[in-house]
């Protein structure tokens, strides 16, 4: 079984290739929470309607095209590959380490799945608390 990681800005999440543990579906809409983007937002950025954003997310649509993983990628900043690996794609070489490669591959490849969520959670909240410092009361 060949594992990959899918990077979602500083979260790394271990997924395996071809379709167990999370989904294409899962990791469009993970990445989409982490980044605060509404389903419209990343529709509109990737060049796709909100519906056939919301048929991706529900894993509706089995093998989506190598152009809307591309855009898609872009509007969501995962790395291309990582996407193509979740659709089924074949690779031009497969990974014997974490795709994400680096530093945050080396720090957070072994998360667990709990340690994985409190950092999502966290990453949340950090998000959420620098916004609202934003209003009046901001630090330089």
């Amino acid at each position: 079984m060949n594992h990959g990681s899918v990077v979602l800005s500083t979260v790394m999440i271990t997924v395996n290739s071809g379709w167990t543990g999370l989904s294409l579906g899962a990791v469009l809409k993970q990445a989409r929470d982490v980044r605060e983007m509404s389903a419209a937002d990343v529709a509109r950025s990737a060049g796709i309607s909100g519906a056939y954003l919301s048929k991706l997310e529900g894993d509706a649509v089995k093998k989506p095209s190598p152009l809307v993983l591309n855009q898609l990628s872009q509007a969501l900043s995962i790395p291309y590959a990582e996407l193509m690996m979740l659709s089924g794609y074949p690779l031009p070489t497969q990974p014997t380490e974490a795709v994400g490669g680096g530093v945050a591959a080396a720090l957070f490849a072994d998360l667990t799945a709990e340690e994985r969520d409190e950092m999502i959670e966290y990453l949340a909240w950090y998000r959420a608390r620098r916004r609202a410092g934003r209003g009046g009361n901001r630090r330089s």
